[in-house]
Order: C-alpha cells, then structure tokens, then sequence
C-alpha cells in the first residue's frame, strides 16, 4: 500500500524523494501542447469543447500526482515512455508537489466555471494563461515556477532543484552573456520590429498556387 500512495522515488546517494525532472518536463510540453490547441479552437473556431476534456484531464492527471503517485499520472507515463533511454535528472519531490497542489487549484478552478457552471470570464482567461506560461518555462526552460514559491510557505531548504539552480555556484565562462552578445539581441528584437512594420503590406498578400491556378481567397 506505501508504494502506491507515495510521492517521489527513494534513490541511493539523495537524502529525500526525488522525481525525474526529464520525464516532467516532457509531460509539460504534452500539457502544453494540449491546452494550446484547444485554446486555438477557441479562438478561431469559438468551440469550447476541446478545452473542457483538456481541463478534465488536466484535472485528474494532476490529482493522481498529488493524492496518489506521480507513478500513475496518464501524462507522466507517457512521457517516461518517451524519454525512457535519457539519463535520468532527479530533482527534489517536496517542492514538485507543492507546486503540482497550485496545478490542482487552477484545474479544479477552470473546472468549476466550465464544467460545472459552463461559464468563461477574464477569470477564466487569465488561468489558462498563468497554465500556459508555468508549463512552457516548465518544458522549455526546464523552470519550476510554482517551486519558487515553496520557501515563501516551508522553512524547509529546496534541495535538488533542476541545474543545480539551489546551490551557489560559480558560472562557467560556456554560461555567461557577453555585451556584444546582448547588443546583437537587441539588434535582432530591433529589427523584427521593423521588419513587421515596414513589411506589413507585402507579407499581407495572400499567396498563390505554385503549380496551379488556385487562388485562396482572403478574409475580410
């Protein structure tokens, strides 16, 4: 019964449960994938129902995180099949599931307005975009904003985060950011600026049917 209700892997050589922070990430990039789509169907289609599966599953996915085992979680599975030949990545358990408890809130949130009283609001909203934005950091930058918030409510130090971004160390000459580096970031941000406004009216033009006649005719 302890190994099906549990959070976290006990692992030689780490003092406390650790997860592994490939598989997370991958299933953040699954979940965000999903929720985006379905919120382009909303946005052009004006059809909600792909996000009421989306946040039904979100749900459930993120209560058997929390209240069972990450083991069992639909997404998680996934992903470990996924990433199943990488070299594991551990990271800490206490703070992965404090922020998978903030998961839980805004699903079961998202899911009272939608499913239960089938509404939508800025409320509604600004959710899917807090959602949107904690799992791409989570899938593209491998950061853990909810885990920023564990040591705001737990003295607990946070241990065994992704990068070893917990521990202070110094950074390694591959790592840091030259002026000349950000002078060419802001040059580029500078020139697709540009590129937008001076190019609006050519890059409007629908195209046309290379090998054909076809002619795709644009919205007003």
């Amino acid at each position: 019964m302890n190994k099906i209700f549990q959070f976290g892997e006990d692992v030689e050589g780490y003092d406390i449960p650790v997860l592994n922070e490939r598989e997370i990430r991958a299933a953040a990039g699954i979940l965000f994938l999903a929720t985006f789509l379905a919120l382009m169907f909303i946005v052009f289609k004006a059809n909600f129902v792909p996000i009421k599966y989306v946040i039904t599953f979100f749900l459930l996915d993120f209560m058997i995180r929390v209240f069972i085992n990450p083991k069992f979680s639909p997404s998680l599975i996934f992903a470990r099949l996924i990433v199943r030949n990488q070299t594991p990545e551990y990271v800490g358990a206490p703070q992965k599931k404090f922020a998978w408890m903030i998961g839980v809130v805004l699903a079961a949130t998202m899911f009272f307005f939608f499913i239960i009283i089938n509404a939508f609001s800025i409320i509604t909203g600004l959710i899917c975009l807090i959602c949107l934005i904690f799992l791409f950091f989570e899938s593209a930058f491998g950061i853990c904003l909810g885990c920023k918030f564990y040591p705001l409510f737990f003295k607990d130090k946070v241990q065994y985060c992704p990068g070893e971004v917990c521990d202070v160390n110094q950074r390694q000459d591959i790592q840091k950011t030259s002026l000349s580096q950000v002078l060419v970031l802001l040059g580029f941000i500078v020139f697709t600026v540009l590129t937008v406004y001076l190019t609006q009216d050519l890059f409007s033009v629908t195209p046309h049917d290379l090998f054909g006649n076809t002619v795709i005719e644009q919205s007003n």
